[in-house]
């Protein structure tokens, strides 16, 4: 039995029972596959976290950009508040000089007003005095004619000055401290001693 190869015992045993599956192993692989497996994973895994790495600097230049936006909206907010805020400055400014230039209008229509009273009254005293100085003028003419005698000359000249009007005007008192008539009385004693 020397030639003979010894069979296992199972292998000449009959098997009557179903082979259970079992896992393969894995077949043998010559290196050189192993390497290229390897290359061939490396280059995976490399163009892997090429992606991810342009696909993080993509979000990054995305991002920036973004907030580039962001910061130029808000620059453009800030600059809008300021020129709002100095349109508001102005505005109060404006409204402030508006209500002084009211208090000075209300004074000055004051003036104007007070002036104008002033004016008023001085236009009366002026008419005051030109028609008193035109009843002396008339006054004067009627003490002349009395004094010189000329008695109708006198009466018409009274009955002349009576239509002007002006009588009441000839001054009641004296300006010279004299001791004699005023004018008013003085001109009362002529038509009295004329009558």
């Amino acid at each position: 039995m020397s030639d003979q190869k010894q069979v296992p015992e199972k292998e000449s045993a009959p098997q009557t029972e179903a082979p259970e599956k079992k896992e393969k192993a894995p077949a043998y692989v010559p290196p050189a596959t192993r390497e290229k497996r390897q290359q061939s994973v490396f280059k995976y895994i490399t163009i892997l976290f090429a992606a991810a790495f342009l696909l993080m600097l993509l979000t990054f230049v995305m991002e920036k950009r973004q907030n580039e936006q962001v910061v130029d909206s808000l620059n453009e907010s800030v600059t809008g508040l300021r020129e709002s805020l100095t349109n508001m400055q102005s505005a109060q400014d404006i409204y402030e000089e508006n209500m002084e230039l009211i208090q000075k209008v209300d004074q000055l229509q004051t003036e104007n007003d007070s002036l104008k009273a002033q004016q008023e009254e001085n236009k009366a005293t002026v008419d005051g005095q030109e028609k008193a100085i035109q009843a002396l003028d008339w006054f004067w003419q009627i003490n002349e004619a009395y004094a010189t005698g000329k008695y109708s000359k006198a009466r018409s000249l009274i009955q002349e000055f009576e239509a002007t009007g002006l009588v009441s005007y000839l001054p009641k008192e004296s300006v010279t401290d004299n001791g004699r008539f005023s004018p008013a009385d003085r001109y009362a004693e002529i038509v009295s001693a004329l009558s």
